[in-house]
């Protein structure tokens, strides 16, 4: 039986952080805690969605790191707590929207995070009782404003997901205006996050044909424009169709992830200086090279439809062609040539591989990736 869900309430247009304060009235949030992080402050952005709220009260946490720590949630938890907010508005990136619904959880529900985390058999503790959630993305990489997960590292240092419907915020507002003038690393990696979330949904083996097709709309989309917006900050155009790309990943992987994300929360666990959608980028050629292997993959010519889908007509079913043109977006990015260009070391595998083999994404890969088939894409990324 495949079981097809969607999803939320998306609202996609230039000027939509203005339905901000309509959107908490509907979702029955009387006074926000707003979820941000100091950039998001400092470009001006964190003013634009409190405008929104004119005359709404609320209160604002910003202090978001790169990824997510328990030990934010519980300062952010502090705040919602003393300002007696009952709800949140995330405003900024993935982590923003992914430590505004583990502080959903962590307000309702007793117990350390990990008690919730998928891998600890926690998603069906997670309830109803969670905090109503509006995600407004100011990035357009990892989906979480339509996805029911989040990704927390935890008190003992593991990089958990955590998996609920009810974590599923009640309206996604994506307004390409916010993203003007991200950086242009930042939006590379960023775009290739949410690249890499439609390729490897794609390559999932899970039975669902609506996101299959969202899918391969969301990679044509975003390969076509994750240069224009990276080159031109300014190119509203451009900015759009990486927010949908960005939606339409998350959407989409629903059915599932792979190796190419349990390496990547594994990695960015051990050190979490290192950015999620950048390491995505570096572990999708291996990635697709060691997929071509799967039973799945070659008969319904999976990585063929993915070449075509970014104008690479014609490729073998061996993935060395697409696995080169991933090789040569990266470059023309400006992203790491590899892991070692990030300062990661051999030393690190045993530990990379270890979490990879322990992550809830590892078994949804069309093919069950072995301690050595880790190894050997670790070093094919190096």
């Amino acid at each position: 039986m495949a079981r097809i869900l969607y999803l939320t309430q998306i609202d996609i247009d230039p000027g939509v952080v203005r339905l901000l304060k309509p959107e908490c009235a509907r979702a029955g949030i009387r006074k926000p805690l707003v979820v941000t992080d100091a950039g998001v402050r400092a470009a001006g952005v964190l003013a634009r969605a409190e405008a929104a709220l004119a005359g709404a009260p609320h209160a604002v946490f910003d202090g978001t790191p790169s990824n997510p720590t328990e030990a934010a949630v519980r300062a952010a938890v502090q705040v919602l707590q003393r300002e007696r907010c009952d709800g949140l508005v995330a405003v900024g990136g993935g982590s923003s929207i992914d430590l505004a619904k583990a502080a959903a959880i962590a307000a309702t529900h007793d117990g350390p995070l990990k008690t919730y985390a998928t891998i600890e058999g926690g998603s069906d503790k997670i309830t109803a009782q969670v905090l109503p959630l509006i995600a407004v993305p100011t990035t357009a990489g990892t989906g979480s404003e339509v996805a029911r997960g989040a990704i927390v590292i935890v008190d003992d240092g593991r990089k958990l997901g955590f998996h609920s419907w009810h974590l599923m915020p009640k309206a996604a507002l994506l307004d390409p205006e916010l993203t003007l003038g991200l950086p242009p690393l930042l939006t590379a990696a960023t775009g290739m996050d949410a690249i890499a979330h439609c390729m490897e949904t794609f390559m999932a083996p899970a039975v669902n044909p609506p996101a299959d097709g969202i899918a391969l709309d969301g990679l044509a989309r975003g390969w076509a424009h994750i240069e224009r917006a990276t080159r031109d900050g300014s190119d509203l155009a451009a900015r759009w169709n990486m927010l949908s790309a960005s939606m339409q990943g998350a959407m989409a992987f629903q059915k599932g992830l792979g190796c190419v994300h349990s390496l990547s929360h594994s990695l960015g666990g051990v050190d979490p200086r290192l950015h999620h959608g950048t390491l995505n980028a570096m572990f999708l050629p291996a990635v697709v090279r060691f997929n071509a292997g799967a039973e799945s993959i070659r008969s319904e010519r999976r990585l063929q439809r993915l070449a075509e889908a970014i104008g690479l007509p014609g490729c073998d079913g061996a993935g060395t062609e697409l696995a080169a043109a991933l090789r040569a977006m990266n470059a023309r990015l400006g992203l790491p040539a590899g892991l070692a260009a990030m300062g990661v070391t051999r030393d690190l595998f045993e530990r990379v591989i270890d979490g990879a083999l322990a992550d809830h994404c590892h078994k949804t890969n069309p093919r069950l990736a072995s301690r050595e088939d880790y190894r050997r894409m670790l070093e094919e990324s190096l």
